[in-house]
């Protein structure tokens, strides 16, 4: 654009500076100043920036295109940023951010070598905890510059955001974004409070005959508990904080004793588990069942992952189930 302005401006001065001198002045000074900003910009796009992270400080280019931040895809893509890969077990993506993701191929979680020098990145974010990994930071760090997040980073998308923003030059955006999240956590929280006052809320996770039910810390519990003010029932509270990756399924019997007013069922379509709530008598006599409370929702993804756009897909499902 600037070169474009600088020869325009050029041309100008050419044709109309015999009869116009003192136009021709001005462009003149117009054309000079347009050449330190080209000059900045091409700075800018081999500009360098330098920030701590696990593994000491580290320089990275500033500006990459080609970005890789394997299972952290939804704080790329808060900042409005598409990567070159998408985390994968298998066929197994987070399905949640395939409207944004569904082109984008997959690379194994345990990110072998080849398939990420295949897709020849000019910045890798890992996660701290690198003992999953087929290589080493060395391994990878030969392949592209790579930024490997202390643990907090890793377990906090909006450090996460905060830090993805820095290294890729997108701080407003991380700043729009956090601060339209806040937004939309206010709303909504004042919208399920009319709705539905003090009445208590649980999420069970079903898994073929399994039954998980959400700590109040667990992924998007935090969301409805600590984040909407959403009340928790008795077996909630008495689970505790949740002990990382690990889920302790609970039994039907056990389950009878949940005494939600509004209980989300988070299942596949086809999941065995819900057969087993339907048919069983202890089960629909919990309060959520006897009021028609229950709600099935087939896409637990966004349920089970912390990100942004995870919170906000929760945040949707809620309002969009409790709010009347």
């Amino acid at each position: 654009m600037n070169t474009i302005k600088y020869y325009r401006l050029l041309f100008f001065s050419i044709i109309f500076g015999v009869i116009m001198i003192l136009s021709a002045c001005g462009n003149q000074n117009e054309t000079d100043d347009a050449t330190p900003e080209s000059d900045h910009e091409q700075k800018e796009d081999h500009a360098e920036i330098t920030l701590d992270s696990a593994m000491g400080e580290v320089t990275l280019p500033a500006g990459a295109k080609k970005v890789m931040a394997p299972f952290h895809e939804d704080a790329l893509l808060a900042l409005g940023v598409t990567p070159v890969a998408k985390w994968a077990i298998g066929e197994t993506v987070q399905d949640y951010l395939e409207a944004d993701l569904k082109e984008i191929p997959s690379i194994e979680w345990n990110l072998p070598l080849e398939q990420v020098l295949s897709h020849e990145p000019e910045i890798l974010i890992l996660e701290n905890n690198m003992d999953g990994y087929e290589g080493t930071y060395e391994d990878y760090n030969k392949i592209a510059p790579t930024y490997v997040m202390n643990e907090e980073t890793t377990v906090d998308w909006r450090k996460q955001i905060e830090v993805f923003g820095k290294i890729l030059g997108k701080e407003s955006s991380a700043e729009k974004a956090l601060k339209d999240y806040e937004a939309k956590v206010s709303e909504a929280k004042q919208q399920l409070h009319e709705s539905i006052g003090d009445e208590t809320v649980a999420a069970i996770w079903v898994v073929g005959n399994q039954f998980f039910l959400f700590e109040h810390n667990r992924h998007s519990a935090d969301v409805a508990y600590n984040e909407l003010g959403l009340n928790q029932p008795a077996l909630v509270k008495e689970l505790g904080d949740a002990e990382s990756a690990q889920w302790n399924p609970l039994s039907v019997e056990k389950l009878s004793e949940l005494d939600a007013d509004h209980v989300f069922l988070l299942a596949l379509e086809g999941e065995q588990g819900i057969k087993t709530l339907e048919d069983s008598a202890v089960w629909q006599s919990t309060p959520a069942a006897q009021n028609g409370q229950v709600y099935l929702l087939n896409d637990a993804s966004n349920w089970t992952n912390k990100g942004l756009k995870a919170s906000e897909n929760t945040i949707d499902d809620l309002v969009k189930t409790l709010v009347k």
